[in-house]
């Protein structure tokens, strides 16, 4: 079974690495470019050897063929089996400065299709590196989903119970919200939630 798992959003999950050297291993992203977030894990059939970790990289295809860039990710290890990176953002920087020469010694022939690498070394090197700014992963957009699927169903919720103001009277003893003022409420929670989703805590 394989030690690495990958899972591309939307797709299913792949354990297929190719073995590039004693201590890299590579796999392909088919049509990557619609793909935004991947996630890195260990399968759990085989831990890292102690005192090391694996170092995850990606490598874009170079506008006209012109060889690989592999940017640094982040890290998994024992302690820390999976993790979730952006890279949309990768694919559109020309910046080179996470070159690492891990992988471009290697003398893999360029491709057509994204990579993502992983490099097991000892983690008091790889912990000190700096993954690439733009792939650090963010539980914001996932925070910003969970809200407005909250929101959702809070406004489907309500709404399922509304009913003619001619009807109101026949429950004297309750108070009725006009569905307006709670669709306002969502459209300006919404609007607000885009614009800074920390908005609630001030």
């Amino acid at each position: 079974m394989a030690m690495f798992g990958l899972i591309v959003s939307g797709r299913l999950v792949s354990t297929e690495w190719e073995q590039a050297s004693p201590t890299n291993v590579v796999a392909e992203i088919r049509d990557a470019d619609s793909v935004n977030h991947v996630v890195v894990f260990l399968t759990g059939a085989q831990p890292f050897p102690e005192g090391t970790g694996g170092a995850v990289y990606f490598c874009w295809p170079q506008p006209g063929g012109t060889g690989q860039v592999w940017q640094l990710l982040g890290v998994i290890s024992n302690t820390k089996p999976s993790a979730i990176f952006r890279i949309g953002r990768l694919k559109k920087s020309d910046e080179n400065e996470n070159m690492t020469n891990s992988f471009v010694e290697l003398g893999q022939t360029p491709r057509h299709n994204a990579m993502v690498g992983i490099s097991v070394e000892p983690l008091v090197v790889i912990e000190g590196q700096t993954p690439a700014v733009q792939s650090e992963a963010s539980s914001v957009s996932y925070f910003m989903e969970f809200s407005q699927r909250m929101v959702e169903n809070l406004f489907n919720y309500t709404s399922s119970f509304a009913m003619a103001p001619a009807d109101t009277h026949s429950r004297p003893g309750e108070s009725f919200v006009p569905l307006s003022s709670l669709q306002q409420w969502y459209s300006n929670f919404e609007r607000r939630l885009q614009q800074n989703p920390y908005f609630w805590r001030k």
